[in-house]
């Protein structure tokens, strides 16, 4: 192991020549990232009221799966290191909600919860993450770093731009975990939370563990990343390979190819390639990370209680590596429920079941409330 990380320490994600060819080869996807309402909401979806745009908007898909098919004019605002783009909609007053998705997905996990959370009064904030659709490095020569705690600041970033001093937090995969992160490290920025798959928090020490063979097979492409050869695949089948992610980690949601299309343009984004990768060889300890987060990832290794109201889900068909419920209970020590959905529900549970979502978040607002 010590011998990959000093092959690999050579070149930083981000930094290298080879990714500094792809960003140059790449136009910035600022201007393509968002989609423009194309259905209304029926029932008890209601409507989201979109805010004006500040930078960027895109035409409309259309999707036969959902009652929306994109978000209104997405919003940019400068936030620690980036620029994020991010969708809105709700009341300026109403309790917020920052809703974040994992990979490889983007908004549109959450197309239809906005509108649901939105009609109930909610100030909904959907945002891009570090890699993903028009959020974009203000400088580049930020190292391209996918550290869970990297992420997880970057959305408390967003929360000081906005001037959101406690959110609930909600989300799946790399979102779930960063709702985790925040909610461990700075519960008195986070209302209660919402978590897809449970307790996500982990350590580089944790990813040096084996697990059982079946286990192991799950991660394929975490260890498929470790190479030149997959980081050099991934962005060459960017598009192939998120979609085949889609397919095996939700093995019973038959989403179409405009369901998937319209979540794919944000993989275009010129530093995903470099977030994605260097996130899962930082877990594997095959990069380095940076040193201003190290007392973070300490904390975190240490595997912190989460104190503030929250609400975990997992879907009965999730065909993603996920743990077992039992083993994460006791992570959770304020008012804490745990939900397993039934009828297929795979890894992409907030657009596989956005009524069940959002109810969840509805809930655990009335926990913060009781």
């Amino acid at each position: 192991m010590s011998e990959i990380k000093s092959k690999q320490g050579d070149s930083r994600i981000g930094t290298s020549n080879a990714f500094e060819e792809i960003n140059e080869n790449r136009r910035r996807f600022l201007g393509t990232a968002a989609m423009m309402i194309a259905a209304a909401q029926v029932g008890i979806f209601g409507s989201a009221d979109a805010q004006p745009p500040k930078a960027t908007s895109a035409g409309t898909t259309s999707s036969k799966q959902g009652a929306s098919t994109s978000f209104g004019p997405l919003k940019q605002i400068d936030a620690g290191l980036l620029n994020i783009s991010y969708a809105e909609s709700g009341r300026a007053d109403g309790p917020p909600v920052i809703l974040l998705h994992g990979w490889p997905y983007d908004i549109h996990s959450f197309v239809d919860i906005a509108p649901i959370l939105a009609s109930a009064g909610y100030r909904v904030i959907v945002p891009y993450l570090r890699g993903y659709g028009a959020t974009h490095f203000l400088s580049s020569e930020t190292f391209r770093n996918g550290q869970p705690s990297a992420v997880a600041l970057d959305i408390i970033a967003l929360m000081d731009a906005l001037k959101m001093q406690k959110p609930i937090i909600a989300g799946f995969d790399w979102g779930g975990r960063t709702a985790d992160i925040i909610a461990a490290l700075w519960p008195e920025r986070c209302k209660g939370i919402v978590s897809v798959s449970g307790y996500l928090i982990g350590s580089q020490e944790s990813g040096e563990i084996p697990l059982p063979p079946n286990a192991e097979l799950q991660w394929w492409y975490q260890y498929y990343f470790a190479t030149e050869r997959g980081r050099a695949g991934y962005d060459k089948y960017r598009h192939d390979f998120a979609k085949l992610i889609w397919q095996t980690a939700s093995p019973k949601w038959k989403f179409d190819d405009a369901t998937f299309d319209r979540s794919a343009v944000s993989f275009e984004n010129p530093d995903h390639v470099g977030v994605v990768v260097h996130n899962y060889r930082w877990r594997l300890g095959l990069a380095e990370g940076e040193s201003k987060y190290n007392d973070l990832e300490k904390r975190l290794a240490e595997g912190p209680i989460i104190t503030v109201p929250a609400i975990t889900l997992e879907g009965d068909a999730n065909g993603a590596p996920h743990p077992e419920p039992a083993s994460y209970a006791s992570k959770f020590a304020g008012k804490y429920q745990h939900r397993t959905l039934k009828g297929g529900i795979g890894h992409n549970l907030p657009q596989e079941a956005p009524e069940a979502f959002a109810k969840a978040v509805i809930d655990v607002n009335a926990y913060t409330s009781a």
